[in-house]
């Protein structure tokens, strides 16, 4: 092989030693054969021509150098570099000179406009002067601009210029074909002959494309594809891959049964719907009822063919065989295609589910027994009504009191009573103390709170809730008084038949509607009719404070945290939820209700449950919503008191239609895990007096047992 200097220096030698001649390239447009031949022999006629043409040409550029079209320039020592220069003077466009080809005067270039926007010149020409902004008036001189100028359409606006243009008739022209989707160009011919440059006589291609030198892999083998081709040899060596398998078909025929195919997984096609079937009226002999009166003929007539009831009219006839063809049999059965054709019809599956499934699985209340089932015991108030009770933390006593001013102290087992106080007013509340260290419960009796302690105390109890009530060294008065005042009876001349401590408050139409204790036993709350009716005591320090200057709604219910410090207080519809700690709102509880009657906190302090006139009983997570977690209705009537047991998974609400529910409430440690809240029994026994029904239950602290009062005039007990 040569290399290439070689052959540069060597001819192209053919094979029989000769030297190709390399062939001359004719430029002329592609002719028949005969004009070929012609034109050889006129080739030296041409050139006469041309040399003649040469020479017009110099005698014409003679002249024109006399006539001076061009002005001469003039040459002028430069005052920068002192060396000669041409200057050419001003070129002074005549009158009927063409100004439609000049640039635009604003050489702003291509910027936004609205920079000038604020400002009164819109640009800078070629000599850097501004440009003032035309004058351009507003949306009613442009419409009635457009009516006295008929041209007015055929104008653009001119963002350099500030100003509307008129377009040429090449624009408009352009304009139009590209609306009708042509080609913008006038002179573009889509149906020009094609002209063929590499075909005919002398035109044929003889020089490559290109001349780079051919690449290096056209000769030498790629190691890639030896990599491919050793990787299949190996294959087809060890078996993996066989060259030419044998086919194994036979000249019989294969027959198979194809009713044996698996079926298909795909949705069934879903089945024509099938033609309403004749009645009556289709009988060739029908009721005398169902042939149309020739006032109906004529109605049925007159109305358009879409809004008939039906598209025939019935007739009878005397025998089957006289009956004709129906005319209408051909359009009916098109358009039962077209129907089924184009209508869409969908396969809807019907679910198959049992509504038992539906209903959660809750257990048996057998299973989560202990729970109150029955009556053990009842003691009567004379006919009065009992709004307040209240269960001694040891669970052994009970302290009712009625509207009639009466208080009884009395045994939870036997029902015997053992102590009665008598006051002046209607009875609005009681409340016991939580302490275990001393024995003693608040009353609540127009506008004040009685302290009284139960007799038969053993004697360790008695001088502590006596030094807890009535100190011999009395606490120093607070900075700031407070208009309660505390009254106590020194602790020698103190018996049970008399309040040993009573507090005075503010004067209000009503008695408390209710007393609560904290936990430590020190403090406790008081509610009262009106506004500003919330007190907080502490016994320790003979102080009472309003916590609230200002409550927005009128104040029902309080409750004190059980491990927070925090205090719940309920107006008529929301439930505040307050720090006293740091005297900061920390949430409010949207129960949904129109009135909220009663109230009560879970042990753990993590839930709450709201009562409501409006018969509804709301269970709120703390943790995880202001709104309630469920909403429970098993009540006809208003509720009227609901409570937590403080150790068994159980809670009671009591209602005016004289029931009282008893239900499972089992709270989980784990957050992912909801409350359990099972219905287990409906306790009846209390009689509806006045539409008035049960006013309170409270729990026997140690026992699954009840202890509830009613309008009735009756408390009662309720065992497992």
């Amino acid at each position: 092989m040569n290399s290439e200097d070689e052959g540069e220096e060597e001819p192209d030698v053919s094979d029989d030693g000769e030297v190709d001649e390399f062939p001359e390239i004719d430029t002329r447009s592609d002719t028949e054969d005969e004009d070929y031949e012609e034109g050889d022999e006129d080739e030296s006629g041409e050139d006469e021509e041309d040399e003649e043409e040469d020479e017009s040409e110099a005698e014409s550029d003679a002249s024109d150098e006399s006539l001076h079209v061009w002005p001469k320039p003039k040459t002028v020592i430069s005052d920068i570099t002192g060396q000669p220069k041409r200057v050419y003077p001003d070129i002074e466009p005549d009158y009927d000179s063409d100004s439609s080809t000049e640039d635009t005067s604003n050489r702003v270039g291509n910027i936004p406009m609205h920079w000038y926007d604020d400002l009164p010149h819109v640009g800078y020409d070629i000599d850097g002067k501004k440009v003032l902004r035309p004058a351009r008036g507003d949306e009613l001189d442009k419409f009635l601009k457009t009516v006295e100028d008929p041209e007015a359409w055929t104008s653009a606006f001119d963002k350099n210029m500030q100003m509307d243009r008129p377009l040429t008739a090449e624009e408009l022209d352009i304009i139009r074909r590209l609306q009708e989707n042509e080609n913008p160009d006038v002179n573009y011919d889509p149906y020009e002959p094609t002209v063929e440059w590499f075909t005919g006589k002398g035109k044929e291609e003889v020089m490559p494309l290109s001349a780079a030198p051919e690449p290096k892999r056209r000769w030498v083998p790629s190691k890639w594809e030896k990599q491919k081709v050793m990787k299949i040899v190996r294959a087809i060596r060890q078996g993996r891959i066989v060259p030419n398998k044998p086919k194994t078909a036979s000249t019989e025929p294969q027959f198979y049964p194809i009713w044996n195919e698996e079926p298909s997984t795909g949705p069934a096609p879903a089945p024509a719907p099938k033609p309403t079937l004749p009645g009556h009226a289709e009988s060739y002999n029908p009721p005398e009822e169902y042939l149309p009166t020739p006032e109906e003929r004529a109605k049925w007539e007159a109305t358009e063919p879409e809004d008939r009831e039906r598209e025939f009219l019935p007739q009878k006839h005397a025998a089957l065989r006289l009956v004709p063809a129906y005319d209408s049999f051909i359009k009916e059965r098109f358009s039962r295609q077209l129907d089924l054709y184009l209508a869409p019809r969908v396969q809807r599956v019907k679910l198959q589910i049992d509504p038992e499934s539906l209903i959660p699985k809750l257990p048996s209340p057998s299973s989560l027994r202990p729970f109150p089932v029955y009556r053990s015991l009842q003691v009567p108030h004379d006919g009065v009504r009992t709004r307040a009770i209240s269960v001694s933390p040891d669970g052994a006593w009970v302290v009712s009191g009625d509207e009639s001013g009466v208080v009884r102290l009395w045994e939870v087992i036997v029902g015997k009573e053992v102590k009665r106080w008598q006051f002046k007013g209607k009875v609005g509340a009681v409340e016991w103390c939580p302490r275990a260290d001393v024995s003693y419960f608040a009353v609540g009796v127009e506008d004040h709170i009685h302290f009284i302690f139960p007799p038969n105390l053993p004697g360790p109890v008695l001088t502590a809730t006596q030094n807890a009530l009535a100190p011999a060294t009395l606490p120093p008065p607070p900075a700031n008084p407070s208009p309660v005042r505390w009254a106590s009876v020194p602790a020698a001349q103190s018996s049970s038949s008399s309040p040993i401590l009573t507090l005075n408050l503010p004067a209000s139409p009503e008695p408390p509607k209710q007393l609560v204790w904290h936990r430590k036993g020190d403090y406790i709350a008081s509610v009262s009719e009106g506004r500003g009716g919330v007190w907080i005591h502490q016994v320790s320090r003979r102080h009472s404070q309003a916590p609230f200057n200002k409550v927005k709604g009128t104040v029902q219910l309080v409750l004190f945290h059980p491990t927070k410090p925090h205090f719940f207080v309920a107006t008529q519809r929301y439930v505040r939820v307050y720090n006293l700690a740091e005297q900061t709102l920390l949430k409010t509880l949207t129960p949904g209700m129109r009135s909220i009657s009663s109230m009560d906190v879970h042990p753990s302090g993590d839930h709450l449950i709201v009562g409501g006139h409006d018969r509804k009983l709301c269970w709120f997570d703390l943790e995880l919503s202001d709104k309630p977690y469920k909403i429970l209705r098993y009540h006809t009537r208003a509720l009227r008191s609901v409570a937590f047991h403080p150790t068994q998974p159980l809670f009671a609400s009591s209602s005016d239609d004289g029931a009282i529910q008893i239900f499972h409430a089992r709270v989980f440690h784990d957050l992912l895990t909801n409350p359990l809240i099972v219905p287990l029994k409906i306790l009846r026994g209390h009689a509806v007096r006045d539409a008035l029904g049960v006013f309170c239950v409270r729990w026997v602290p140690r026992q699954p047992w009840l202890v509830s009062a009613g309008a009735d005039g009756q408390v009662a007990v309720w065992c497992s």
